[in-house]
């Protein structure tokens, strides 16, 4: 009997620590599953990443439940806390070995932005990621990608240019600008509704649970 051949589903990895999540990482999501060969997208919500300072992130469950209220109506976007239960600082390289050894059927592709190619010598056991996996880039405003842009495993898209940043939202949060049209309509009441990233908050803090 000849066995069926099944296509393995194809899985970007969307890495970041999505604090907050807005509307220029789901601009770069819609791209890649719409002009690339990929099936679905995992937003994967970091702990710690080893290269950024850890004073500036909100608790985990809350860029989690960001993540999850921006995309809750998309069936091939997901969330994943896998990090979360990950030694701490997380590693991409570590990520990559635990998910490829519990998800058969799937093939995960890196998704990241010119910024990261250009430093990804910084990464712990990059020759591993660049020998083993595919990476799709998309631009970053006046970043260049580096030498590993011409590298067999990497694909440069043309996903439009993102000028907005998660920076540049709690800077504009903090001093209070009406940030209507750059986050979507949940996650914006969300971070009103729990005074996030506003200094001084607006009225009495409500604490959600931690």
């Amino acid at each position: 009997m000849v066995q069926k051949k099944y296509r393995e589903i194809k899985t970007g990895l969307f890495f970041g620590s999505f604090n907050p999540i807005h509307y220029g990482h789901l601009l770069i999501a819609s791209y890649m599953l719409n002009f690339t060969d990929l099936d679905e997208i995992w937003f994967v919500v970091s702990p710690q990443n080893p290269l950024k300072k850890k004073n500036t992130l909100l608790a985990n469950h809350l860029r989690l439940d960001m993540v999850e209220l921006a995309i809750e109506n998309q069936e091939k976007m997901k969330t994943s806390d896998i990090e979360f239960h990950l030694p701490i600082p997380s590693y991409t390289v570590n990520t990559l070995v635990y998910l490829k050894e519990r998800s058969r059927g799937r093939k995960f592709v890196l998704i990241m932005g010119t910024d990261n190619l250009n430093t990804i010598e910084k990464w712990k056991n990059y020759n591993v990621i660049l020998d083993e996996y595919s990476i799709y880039v998309y631009p970053r405003p006046k970043i260049d990608p580096g030498p590993y842009a011409q590298h067999h495993s990497v694909k440069m898209t043309d996903a439009p240019v993102v000028e907005i940043s998660s920076s540049f939202i709690r800077n504009a949060l903090g001093e209070g600008k009406d940030l209507t049209f750059f986050l979507p309509d949940k996650v914006y009441q969300y971070i009103k509704k729990y005074q996030l990233y506003y200094n001084p908050p607006l009225t009495e803090i409500i604490s959600p649970d931690i």
